[in-house]
């Protein structure tokens, strides 16, 4: 029955052994298993003199051992698994004494190069933190851990070659008016960078992440007219043309629209009228996305010739600016619409008018280059989602690891060595 136990145990240290990739240097020592705790623990022991210095990678003779530590590594049948080992040190003549690196890990981290590689998945899979940490028992700060070292194995590989059209837009970020700066690749679907902050210095870190020689390889990049914005895009992409985002400039247009229905709303209440009372949407809305109800209520308020439908109408009537094949189109088009605009007598309107006459340039440039950040707006929804699951982040660092795990499109996964 002994002899049968050492068989058994034998044959468990060489899974061990082959599982975790070990070289002759390392050994499984003993495998302890508690089924009241559904613990395996795996204790491996270092057998040679001489190991790689983790400074210089010089082959040194071993000074001694770190102490103790532990690894979280894959279940075994739905039972925790954790490697345990000492850690030689190296006697390096430049480097002094250094820990050595354990071919089952990375250097710092708490798991092994398998389980990070799981985890990875299952955050992805889950798009939610909290979710798949409940599902294979980790906290938030070693999950958290896993994605910022995912993140940086996956910059370190990212390729910025071919990146010929980008986008910078804006993101929401803890309550009140606090901004995170995003570099999205409009072609590739992805965000590049994410920087605290809309100011011209926040969008010139965002541009520290593409090689300065590849910056002067972008042909154009999509933005609102935020002057921070503007700025930062001709300093750094100096080759590169200024493109008015559609979606922008359609924010801009409904924000008068909703300014002359809240003046012309208050004006009619001084007479006991309430016929722009809760309309708000129907005039923001498209109106192919109205419900029958809703087009009904919108027809009504059409025939009542209120300014509020005339501002409406010139700012519909923009929205077939983007339609046209040629720049000389556009061009004709903008010069009429702008001349209606500017005699409609509606503030509002001419101020946005006078704004988008000012940035006609960029606004032509997208019939050369047809890009929006449409893309980047349907991260939106991921981000909100990234920031709702984590109930907002206390830490920036933390928001951008979590967006460009899930955003960037990185290689985030660990190789491993068998």
């Amino acid at each position: 029955m002994k002899f049968a136990t050492l068989m058994c145990m034998s044959e468990l240290t060489k899974h061990y052994s082959k599982l975790l990739g070990l070289d002759s240097e390392w050994q499984v020592k003993d495998v302890k298993l508690s089924t009241a705790a559904k613990l395996v623990e795996v204790f491996l022991e270092y057998v040679g003199e001489r190991s790689s210095c983790s400074g210089c990678g010089e082959n040194c003779p071993r000074h001694d051992f770190a102490p103790q530590r532990t690894w979280r590594h894959l279940d075994t049948m739905q039972f925790e698994t954790r490697i345990i080992a000492r850690v030689p040190r190296t006697s390096c003549p430049s480097c002094g004494i250094k820990t050595t690196n354990v071919p089952w890990a990375e250097k710092h981290s708490r798991f092994t190069l398998m389980f990070e590689a799981f985890a990875i998945e299952v955050l992805q899979a889950c798009g939610n933190v909290s979710s798949a940490c409940a599902l294979i028992g980790l906290d938030w700060d070693s999950a958290n851990a896993i994605m910022q070292r995912a993140v940086k194995r996956g910059l370190s590989r990212r390729s910025i070659e071919g990146v010929k059209n980008v986008g910078i837009d804006e993101k929401s970020y803890l309550k009140g008016h606090n901004y995170v700066s995003v570099l999205t690749d409009i072609d590739g679907s992805r965000v590049l960078e994410v920087a605290e902050g809309r100011d011209q210095e926040a969008a010139n870190k965002l541009w520290d992440s593409i090689p300065p020689e590849q910056r002067d390889e972008i042909e154009a990049v999509a933005v609102d007219m935020w002057r921070a914005f503007i700025g930062s895009a001709k300093q750094n992409a100096k080759n590169a043309a200024i493109v008015f985002d559609r979606f922008h400039v359609s924010k801009h247009l409904n924000e008068a629209v909703d300014r002359v229905r809240r003046q012309e709303s208050k004006a009619l209440k001084t007479v006991q009228d309430r016929s722009l009372v809760g309309t708000k949407q129907l005039w923001l809305f498209n109106p192919e996305n109205l419900n029958e109800e809703q087009q009904i209520e919108f027809s009504e308020l059409q025939t009542l010739a209120l300014p509020t439908g005339r501002a409406w109408a010139i700012k519909e009537q923009f929205r077939h600016f983007w339609e046209y094949t040629y720049q000389g189109s556009a061009t004709k088009f903008f010069n009429r619409w702008y001349a209606w605009a500017i005699r409609s007598r509606l503030s509002p309107i001419k101020e946005k008018a006078k704004m988008l006459k000012t940035h006609v340039e960029g606004l032509l440039n997208y019939f050369k280059h047809r890009i929006t950040n449409a893309m980047a707006e349907g991260f939106n929804s991921k981000i909100q989602q990234i920031k709702s699951s984590a109930r907002g982040f206390r830490k920036f660092e933390n928001y951008r690891t979590r967006i460009l795990f899930f955003c960037g499109k990185l290689d985030l996964l660990p190789f491993l060595t068998h």
